[in-house]
């Protein structure tokens, strides 16, 4: 018996009621195989939304990838954040089980059921006739664990299924022609399948969602630390007992003792501290661990002679103070590269006061003034963001490339993404820029993603969507949460308008 053995009382559940059912059945055995199962089922579970609900449409893209799926803003729109933020801990664990070294526990595997359940429960609610009130019963799993152990035949065919299951997960993220063909065939079955249910079951879950409340799961302090925001600092190349140390004592608080002990603390090489973190329990706000962390890093900064990056988290939203800018929301903890790469910046960028432009690349009267209007919003006016809407043959691209390098040549910038609609474009702004910025380098990922390290990113929003989620051969990402100058992406604007394929992705990078 298992938590998921009610979905087997609707039908219409049995594309994914196998896969969660068999995640938890694995945990006993294997927590890396359970972690797969959750995602593979979650997967199942929102490619049939897509199929019975008429709010959900397939984003205007090359592929059904599952990023690509969470991220619509339809799909957004459909759940509430706190369900979002469970989906995409599944996602990640997911990933980093099929692709990555790292250690994966009982604990995150059991992590992993529990959010699986509420996003299925939620679907239970909202499309099915069965409206009985739910929890996730751990003694089931402790029943499961107590069961005589496995014979030697059955541990095989289990070793079988994973190493099936990383192939399938591998598969997913190439972008391999037959493979897209065959997912969309897929999609397109099922979509004819329920294509009955479509108005009945939409009806049904605009009704239902409005009495439809979530039950939070209320860990403890350490708990989140050692789940959440440990996944977090592993999935940012981050190493316990190296580079990420925990429980640091310092000396110097304003209490009885003198003594604090900030839950983390990142360094870089010369263990010199890049970023004190902060955490708190799930259920709380963590705006309550903003002083603890300001007096941490205060400490810090007058042993080090170098204040540290501030991060505040509750395992489910991230906020960084990084002694330029105003508090904000990020998507995950820097890695230890994008802190490097940030306090340098930070210490060397000079004043954009009296810039020099080469008018051979942007000489026409609105092109000056556009590039000294967004060097004032930067530098007077502490700004993050700018956006420039020039018409067709205005010379937007030439804008762009001299606007880089007056930001490059300011300090103010080291790595740039340049992002288009279509393919054509990102191969004119590569050109234009290898024309005219001769010393930097660039790489194009529609092309070629071997060159990732070059400074200047060319790309589609969706190949770039896709790229999020990609891992290099060493297990690191192959682009962090802080690897682009979060101020300086550029956007090349078809007649203006921007399609629900640049939202998505604005949304992605909006919290950096």
């Amino acid at each position: 018996m298992t938590n998921f053995d009610f979905l087997k009382k609707e039908p219409k559940f049995d594309v994914f009621s196998g896969a969660a059912i068999s995640a938890e059945k694995c945990l006993a055995i294997d927590a890396t195989s359970c972690i797969m199962n959750c995602r593979r089922a979650m997967e199942l579970a929102i490619k049939w939304l897509y199929t019975v609900d008429s709010s959900l449409y397939l984003p205007n893209c090359e592929t059904e990838a599952l990023s690509s799926l969470m991220m619509a803003p339809c799909f957004k729109k459909l759940l509430d954040k706190t369900l979002q933020d469970r989906l995409h801990f599944i996602r990640k664990m997911g990933n980093n089980a099929a692709h990555a070294d790292s250690k994966v526990t009982d604990a995150m595997a059991i992590l992993c059921l529990q959010n699986l359940f509420e996003f299925l429960e939620y679907i239970n609610y909202c499309y099915a006739g069965d409206h009985e009130k739910r929890r996730y019963d751990n003694k089931l799993l402790m029943q499961q664990a107590n069961q005589a152990a496995l014979a030697e035949q059955q541990k095989k065919e289990l070793e079988a299924e994973i190493k099936n299951l990383k192939l399938q997960l591998e598969k997913e993220t190439s972008e391999n022609e037959r493979h897209k063909k065959e997912k969309e065939l897929e999609y397109n079955k099922l979509a004819e399948e329920n294509k009955s249910l479509r108005e009945e079951l939409t009806a049904r879950r605009i009704e239902n969602s409005k009495t439809y409340q979530p039950v939070p799961i209320d860990l403890s302090e350490y708990d989140t630390r050692k789940i959440y925001i440990d996944v977090m600092l592993s999935d940012a190349g981050w190493t316990r007992g190296s580079d990420w140390i925990d429980e640091v004592k310092l000396q110097g608080m304003p209490n009885k003792s003198s003594e604090g002990f900030a839950d983390y603390v990142l360094y870089d090489d010369a263990h010199i501290p890049l970023a004190v973190v902060e955490a708190k329990r799930t259920s709380r706000n963590i705006e309550e661990g903003r002083r603890q962390a300001v007096l941490y890093a205060d400490l810090l900064e007058k042993q080090y002679h170098r204040r540290p990056c501030i991060f505040l988290t509750n395992g489910f939203e991230t906020r960084i103070i990084d002694g330029t800018y105003p508090e904000r929301k990020v998507a995950s903890v820097y890695s230890k590269a994008d802190l490097e790469k940030l306090i340098s910046i930070r210490s060397r960028k000079s004043s954009l006061g009296n810039v020099t432009i080469d008018k051979n690349t942007a000489g026409r009267y609105y092109q000056i003034a556009a590039i000294k209007s967004v060097c004032s919003a930067f530098d007077h006016y502490n700004k993050r963001k700018a956006l420039l809407v020039m018409a067709t043959g205005s010379g937007k691209t030439r804008t762009v490339v001299e606007l880089c390098r007056v930001l490059i040549n300011a300090g103010w910038v080291h790595n740039v993404l340049f992002l288009a609609d279509r393919t054509s474009l990102v191969l004119q702004a590569k050109r234009a820029f290898v024309s005219l910025y001769k010393s930097l380098t660039v790489t194009n990922l529609c092309e070629d993603r071997d060159n990732y390290n070059a400074r200047v990113v060319f790309s589609t929003y969706q190949t770039m969507i896709n790229s999020i989620d990609s891992v290099l051969e060493n297990g690191k990402k192959l682009y962090s949460c802080g690897h682009f100058d979060p101020a300086y992406l550029f956007y090349q604007l078809l007649n203006t308008v921007l399609n629900s394929c640049i939202i998505r992705l604005i949304d992605i990078f909006r919290r950096n």
